[in-house]
């Protein structure tokens, strides 16, 4: 967050992993369960075939997103927590207003915290036609309630999700000091209905008239032949479809679960699963941010947990080029989870996230592959 603001509950909450308890999912049934029932029953998400998804990651999300801004013909929606003046946010400025021009109508919505001047900055979009709205404008309520969602939304039928923000930390290959590497993804198919859904519950939340229903929701042919869903998740006292995706994810595994998450400092539940499952057997590995952390409080946390973990069997690794900003999740040899879901008190409790969920091989077999090449830019823990 800006200044990472939540540093001060991260640290006065953190003091061990039970810090913040949480409910506890039950033990995964036998194998006779299918992971697309399971999710259904713990977090509402619906496992759909028809979808294409590939993997755009750290810069190249930009590209991509002026390239689907390109292809517009009806509408183009956009959510993001962080949108900062800069060669980013040029781009996709740029592209925007050449459609708003055009008369396709175009809806940001940014958060009130994450990007204060917004509506200065992004002037150019508003000139041009578009609708920016502020999602719960200061002062509020509860400060940390915040909407932590990145999504572009274009016709209703393609997106692009993940953990990127519109600044310039996320240009780049990921590598370099000041250029973030993070996880995105780009997706067609019926899982974009669902992310029109989310960003509409947001959109009216802040105020925006209802979203015309043959230009946010038209039938989307299948695109691909993935298996995918996405999730959204709201803030709670308890029990956000965030913590319980999570939790079921740790679950489901059977051989292994990679995470790679920018701020570990997760709930007791979360805490003892993957403790659980390490000592079962389950490959279980972490890679999360080291030094170049943008949030020293939850790096210092972080390492209060590794003891446990390690005893346990999992096996951790600090991310070094760079600040790590990924938020996926690898299970076994299908399930992949992309999103902006943190591992911290704040994702887990207060945000609003959103998550793909994807059920297929060749996709688990790209991340992988990513996994392992963020595992030899990074330090393991000893």
């Amino acid at each position: 967050m800006r200044a990472h603001v939540a540093a001060l509950l991260l640290m006065l909450a953190a003091c061990n992993p039970a810090r913040f308890e949480s409910f506890r999912l039950g033990t995964r049934p036998d194998d006779s369960v299918e992971i697309s029932d399971l999710l259904y029953q713990a977090v509402g998400a619906t496992l759909r075939p028809g979808h294409r998804v590939e993997f755009v990651e750290n810069g190249a999300v930009f590209e991509a997103i002026v390239q689907d801004i390109g292809k517009a013909k009806t509408s183009i929606n956009i959510v993001s927590y962080i949108w900062k003046k800069g060669a980013a946010s040029d781009r996709i400025i740029r592209a925007i207003v050449e459609k708003a021009e055009k008369k396709i109508p175009c809806r940001i919505l940014v958060d009130a915290f994450g990007s204060p001047d917004a509506q200065l900055e992004l002037k150019p979009l508003i000139a041009a036609g578009c609708d920016l709205r502020l999602f719960r404008p200061m002062p509020g309520v509860d400060l940390l309630a915040r909407n932590h969602r990145k999504m572009v939304i274009v016709d209703g039928t393609f997106a692009v999700t993940g953990g990127f923000g519109i600044r310039d930390n996320w240009l780049g290959d990921g590598l370099s000091p000041n250029q973030w590497r993070d996880s995105n993804v780009r997706v067609a198919g019926p899982a974009v209905r669902e992310m029109q859904q989310a960003f509409a519950a947001n959109w009216l939340e802040a105020g925006g008239p209802p979203l015309p229903r043959d230009e946010a929701f038209p039938p989307i042919a299948s695109a691909g032949p993935v298996i995918a869903a996405f999730m959204p998740s709201t803030g709670a006292s308890v029990g956000t479809q965030a913590d319980r995706l999570t939790q079921l994810a740790l679950l489901s595994a059977r051989k292994r679960v990679w995470v790679s998450n920018a701020y570990f400092v997760p709930n007791g539940a979360i805490y003892e699963l993957m403790r659980e499952k390490a000592r079962a057997g389950v490959d279980v590995r972490l890679i999360t941010a080291g030094s170049r952390s943008d949030s020293k409080p939850a790096f210092v946390i972080q390492q209060t947990e590794y003891g446990g973990l390690r005893e346990s069997g999992v096996k951790i690794w600090e991310y070094q080029p760079t600040m790590i900003h990924s938020k996926t999740m690898l299970v076994d040899d299908r399930l992949v989870v992309v999103g902006s879901i943190n591992l911290d008190p704040l994702s887990l409790n207060k945000l609003e996230e959103g998550a793909l969920i994807v059920d297929d091989a060749s996709v688990a077999s790209q991340l992988e592959k990513l996994f392992v090449a963020d595992c030899n830019h990074a330090d393991q823990v000893p």
